[in-house]
């Protein structure tokens, strides 16, 4: 029982290894996007939208800490929940890049739409 314990562990350590390996360049990450949610909140439209870069860049510090615990300790659960956070964080930044370009695609039409007019004047 003691011996399945172990190799647990062992695997929880090997399976950890990559995402533990870039768990400072999450952090760095972290900090940016939560620095990006702070200045966000200085501009007029930022104040409606500044929390989602600060919620991103949390779940991205919180998936870094539960990797170090999981990668260290063989932590099963830390593992989990390390990916937990992970498959939140990319469902977010997804959904944040199919509406920055719906939004660029719509500013665009718009341009175009009132340039057009413009020659037709």
């Amino acid at each position: 029982m003691e011996n399945t314990a172990v190799s647990n562990a062992s695997d929880v350590r090997d399976i950890s290894l990559p995402i533990y390996q870039c768990k400072g360049w999450m952090k760095f990450l972290a900090i940016l996007s939560i620095l990006d949610g702070v200045v966000c909140v200085f501009t007029l439209i930022g104040i409606i939208i500044a929390w989602l870069p600060i919620w991103v860049g949390i779940l991205l510090w919180q998936s870094a800490s539960s990797i170090e615990r999981a990668a260290e300790a063989g932590d099963k659960a830390s593992l989990v929940a390390s990916l937990s956070k992970l498959k939140t964080y990319f469902a977010i930044q997804g959904i944040i890049t199919l509406l920055g370009i719906v939004f660029v695609i719509l500013v665009l039409s718009l341009g175009m739409m009132a340039a057009i007019l413009g020659f037709l004047r």
